[in-house]
């Protein structure tokens, strides 16, 4: 991989830092998107990084940069937990974005889409079910260019993903099937090796390339091997290490000292 494939790598001192920088860039991004088209796709994600990213995005001089009504958002991947459970995903987005119900980042939430697991639950039916439904969500009102079929993969116009300990994204695992799949959104047993173990819903990691900006987000000393890895082995798998598939010239990585340490700068 040349140099000019590699993502950008900033490295932060603190995790509040990081979240800072990354609440920074997803208003970037999402600004010059509907400076171009009218309007901005942002995929975004739960796990430890989401809380401090969203409570970044509330400092004025970030809020500022985006017309928010014309923002669409959308997840990447999903636990199968209730809604308001602390294993959602999509909780920590309405506990800081719209707490009591009351919106204080400028929504319409029309245009807040996330994977459909409350439904399902609320239906008696599982995560293969929650994955049709979004797939079908994502046909009708996802980031298409024109002329694209349903085969084609949605371009985000910024997508980001946290790292798990064992170096996964969204909630694609090592060694994970979802690879294999055809699917644009597909689920997935619950993960015996790493909590929680709860199945899942997630895109593909196709999307990732597919996206105009993807931001790598992550912080601690239980990520440093798996990033260091992503970074330091020669043509690694992706299937093993499946962080690299954010290995991508789109990308920016924003790490803290301690999940950065095993990477060479």
């Amino acid at each position: 991989m040349t140099d000019s494939a590699l993502p950008v790598l900033r490295v932060h001192a603190t995790t509040d830092e990081v979240s800072a920088a990354a609440a920074s860039l997803i208003a970037d991004g999402l600004a010059a998107a509907i400076a171009a088209r009218g309007i901005a796709h942002w995929s975004t994600t739960g796990g430890s990084a989401a809380a401090g990213m969203y409570h970044a995005l509330l400092a004025p001089e970030v809020l500022s940069r985006v017309d928010w009504p014309r923002v669409r958002v959308w997840w990447g991947d999903d636990r199968f937990a209730p809604a308001g459970d602390p294993l959602s995903n999509v909780t920590a987005f309405y506990d800081v974005l719209r707490p009591g119900g009351v919106a204080v980042l400028p929504i319409d939430p029309a245009h807040v889409h996330p994977i459909p697991v409350a439904e399902m639950l609320s239906r008696g039916l599982g995560p293969a079910e929650a994955a049709t439904a979004y797939a079908e969500l994502l046909q009708e009102l996802g980031p298409w260019s024109a002329g694209q079929t349903g085969d084609a993969t949605p371009a985000f116009d910024v997508f980001v993903v946290g790292v798990g300990p064992d170096g996964h994204l969204l909630s694609v695992f090592p060694g994970s099937a979802v690879w294999d799949a055809t699917a644009l959104v597909t689920s997935v047993p619950a993960p015996t090796h790493i909590e929680p173990h709860v199945p899942r819903v997630t895109m593909h990691p196709r999307v990732l390339a597919a996206a105009r900006s993807v931001l790598v987000v992550a912080s601690g000393a239980s990520k440093a091997d798996r990033l260091g890895e992503a970074w330091t082995v020669p043509d690694g798998s992706v299937r093993e290490v499946p962080v690299r598939a954010a290995m991508l010239p789109t990308a920016t990585w924003l790490l803290d000292k301690a999940a950065a340490a095993k990477i060479p700068r």
